[in-house]
């Protein structure tokens, strides 16, 4: 099972880092691992590298766009892809600051979903130390 978590970045950062991922990646691993008696430090540089998610607006867009998708279903707050043909389970949950993927896969359907919302989305899995430009992956796909 993959955990993506996906980061809207701020478009200075995105230029500054786009062709230096693995030091992005480093900095937002670090944060993630970090201690809980440096969570101000944590909250003040994550502020600053990321913006804010239009949680109400990319959930309904996402439901209104893909309801009717017979793969597609939405159960409160969660996306849920469940295609058989393709043999993959895939659950997006957006908050406010990140977009969770959990998918039993290497890639998910709600990536090629979400990457027409913003240019900006950067993908980490921190267990298998995974990342890439959610844009760059279509050229990979």
């Amino acid at each position: 099972m993959r955990t993506y978590f996906i980061f809207q970045m701020k478009k200075e950062f995105v230029q500054l880092y786009h062709d230096n991922t693995s030091n992005l990646f480093s900095i937002l691993r670090h944060l993630y691992y970090m201690k809980s008696h440096e969570i101000d430090y944590g909250f003040h540089l994550f502020s600053q590298l990321t913006e804010k998610i239009d949680k109400e607006g990319l959930n309904r867009a996402i439901y209104i766009q893909y309801h009717d998708e017979m793969v597609y279903s939405k159960n409160k707050e969660e996306h849920i892809i469940n295609n058989l043909y393709k043999d993959e389970i895939s659950v997006l949950t957006i908050k406010s600051s990140y977009i969770l993927v959990t998918t039993n896969h290497n890639y998910s359907s709600f990536f090629t979903i979400i990457q027409s919302f913003s240019d900006r989305y950067f993908v980490c899995d921190f267990n298998y130390q995974d990342y890439f430009w959610l844009n760059d992956l279509k050229m990979l796909v």
